[in-house]
């Protein structure tokens, strides 16, 4: 169940909120005149979140690559791999 708080309690309580981002990782939903404002959370969750989006697009990235025929041997990927940590690229 999302947290809800007023804009009054993120100016009252931000110690409150803030240990409670920290603690549960979980966004807490700021009201402002009873309307949906913001969404805040702790840098740790943030990044956590952003690495998600970026792994994802990554992702479709490759699905999209591999639909439109751009596609390799493992094998070629692999060796590419050992290569480049050879070489210190990776």
């Amino acid at each position: 169940m999302p947290n809800i708080k007023s804009s009054t309690d993120l100016r009252n309580n931000y110690n409150e909120i803030s240990a409670f981002c920290h603690e549960s990782r979980e966004p807490v939903f700021i009201t402002k005149n009873g309307q949906g404002d913001l969404a805040v959370m702790s840098i740790e969750a943030y990044e956590l979140l952003n690495g998600k989006l970026e792994l994802y697009r990554l992702l479709d990235e490759g699905r999209m690559a591999v639909k439109s025929g751009k596609k390799r041997p493992l094998n070629d990927v692999m060796n590419d791999i050992k290569q480049g940590i050879s070489n210190g690229e990776i």
